[in-house]
């Protein structure tokens, strides 16, 4: 009896000891990658400092649980606000153009905020991906309280600068809506993978969770998102999803004050840069100098692109209309490039190149004209009649018709002519010009003043609008295009033309990005649905799988354990009256 007493015994301390080896393990096995989850998301780097979630405890206190919506809501407006500037790149040079002109400076606000916008989104996904892999591996969420000034200020920085752009620059809705045409069959994707993701601890708490309901408070929505998300593509449109052989011609290039982003704009040189690099076309502005001389030049006054300051420092505000021809002569109109380096990504120029930017001047309508005849090239200008008080106010079109058909003589079909004003009077004067509207309008209008190409802004793109106009034999140009993705979509959406800045970088597209075919797109969408629905039910079996075996594991001791003359409620007093180092 005695030797019975003491085997039970015996046992009953091996059994113990096994269910203490085992809840160790499960314990601390991931202790190291615990640690720094921890440490980074509370500051907790300790193992003490912890605490694990029960089944069927919620993942973190009242507080918390209160500011972790303030967390994914940070990300959020985070990621809404890098996605919409980062596509607004197009119009970086616009923006800054504004900048200066409200500031008087010149400086590349556009970047700065694109990459504090990206320093920002990428520290609150790195908070929102520790809190996802602490709640994976079922410990209790605290967020340190720096990190949760840091939450505030995404939060504030991107809904401040969403709510400006709403503002200030309401047509960059338009750029993002188009963005989506080309954009949203990856951006599903990355939203699929994001879902499979989050998967792990979605399943992790649901089939902990001791209650139906509670389970289905976790699972519901998030099946419910994944749904839809499985069925967006339904709905999707994008124009470079097409049959083969049904895409138009590549559209042709027109370089907007030449090529700026090469040499210093609406200069000779940059309008040699254009036709080195293949446009089909050169954009310009012009307004009248004192004495009637028209000249090239897209600011009101001339102290962006000139030295002016230096030469003439006391008509830095000067209208450029009120300057003579000799005065204009006298300026530089390229250091202003080489230092302020207008756009973004601008490469370094050559040795050579600096030293023809050096030594550029104001460019002349006449000198313009002669070089694009000369290569054969589409024009086409803004004129801006000069201010009150001026000379030539009444006469400027005159003055701009005798320099074309007098002094330059260009090939007449080559001249797009974009002013609306005494339309019928230049086509009496100059038959053959390529006559242009700036604006929408009925086709039965267009046809009556005989106009061939429309010259519209390219959040004014639409395929319907295009198509339209083109049956009536009015072909379309949209400016100022110049990112891949806005040409790739001008090309599938069948433009004719596009202005840009970036006639180097646009003409080697062989074919608009995002092409695919309907065929190619099912497939694409099919795998996608189909891999990420298998994962998904895959995380769910390995969490119920292990949550099983974690729950299984203590029963089975304490039923060797009342088998063998044990307790397991004594069990657990006994575990907590243990040294430290065990317990």
């Amino acid at each position: 009896m005695e030797t019975r007493s003491t085997t039970s015994i015996k046992r009953m301390k091996f059994g113990k000891l096994k269910v203490v080896r085992r809840r160790l393990l499960q314990q601390y096995e991931q202790q190291p990658f615990v640690s720094c989850l921890a440490g980074f998301y509370s500051c907790r780097w300790k193992r003490y400092q912890r605490e694990r979630i029960e089944p069927g405890n919620c993942c973190c206190s009242l507080r918390e649980c209160m500011f972790f919506p303030l967390l994914i809501a940070a990300f959020c407006f985070s990621l809404v606000f890098l996605y919409t500037w980062g596509e607004g790149k197009n119009d970086y040079n616009s923006f800054d153009w504004y900048n200066y002109g409200n500031m008087g400076y010149w400086f590349l606000w556009s970047l700065v905020i694109l990459i504090v916008a990206a320093i920002l989104f990428a520290y609150v996904s790195l908070l929102l991906v520790l809190a996802m892999c602490l709640l994976a591996e079922g410990q209790r969420l605290y967020l340190h309280w720096t990190h949760k000034i840091g939450t505030f200020l995404v939060l504030g920085f991107s809904i401040a600068c969403l709510f400006a752009l709403s503002i200030l620059w309401r047509d960059h809705r338009k750029t993002v809506r188009l963005s989506f045409q080309v954009t949203a069959p990856y951006l599903h994707i990355g939203a699929i993978a994001i879902m499979v993701l989050l998967a792990w601890p979605v399943s992790f708490h649901a089939i902990r969770a001791d209650k139906k309901v509670t389970q289905m408070i976790i699972v519901g929505p998030y099946l419910a998102i994944l749904l839809f998300l499985f069925l967006i593509p339904l709905g999707m449109y994008s124009p470079c999803i097409r049959e083969m052989g049904t895409l138009g011609p590549k559209p042709a290039l027109i370089g907007h004050r030449g090529a700026p982003m090469l040499a210093p704009e609406n200069t000779e040189m940059s309008f040699l840069k254009t036709i080195e690099h293949g446009g089909d076309g050169l954009e310009t502005d012009v307004a009248i100098s004192y004495d009637g001389v028209p000249f090239l030049m897209h600011d009101d006054t001339l102290k962006r692109t000139t030295n002016v300051a230096e030469v003439y420092p006391n008509d830095t505000g000067k209208a450029a209309s009120f300057f003579s021809w000799d005065a204009l002569q006298k300026l530089n109109a390229g250091m202003w490039f080489l230092k302020n380096k207008p756009f973004v990504g601008m490469g370094s120029l050559s040795k050579a190149d600096q030293k023809q930017a050096k030594n550029q001047s104001i460019y002349t309508l006449s000198s313009f004209l002669r070089l694009a005849d000369s290569h054969n090239k589409l024009v086409i200008f803004d004129l801006y009649r000069p201010p009150e008080k001026h000379p030539y106010r009444n006469l400027w079109l005159r003055k701009v018709l005798d320099v074309i058909l007098k002094e330059a003589k260009i090939k007449r079909h080559l001249v797009l002519w974009l002013h609306n004003s005494v339309r019928s009077f230049v086509q009496s004067v100059a038959p053959g010009f390529q006559h242009t509207m700036g604006r929408k309008a009925p086709i039965e209008d267009l046809l009556k003043h005989n106009i061939v190409k429309l010259n519209l802004v390219y959040t004014d793109m639409s395929t319907e609008d295009i198509r339209k106009y083109a049956a009536a034999n009015i072909t379309t140009n949209f400016y100022v295009v110049n990112e891949p993705w806005l040409y790739s979509l001008a090309w599938c959406s069948g433009a004719h033309s596009v202005t840009t800045n970036a006639v180097h970088l646009l003409k080697d597209l062989s074919q608009p990005l995002f092409l695919m075919t309907p065929q190619q797109y099912s497939i694409m969408w099919i795998l996608t649905d189909t891999i990420s629905a298998f994962l998904i039910t895959l995380i769910f079996f390995l969490q119920w799988w292990r949550g099983k075996n974690f729950s299984c594991c203590p029963a089975e001791d304490s039923n060797s354990m009342i088998e063998n003359g044990g307790s397991y409620n004594k069990f657990k007093t006994e575990l907590s009256n243990m040294p430290p180092v065990l317990a």
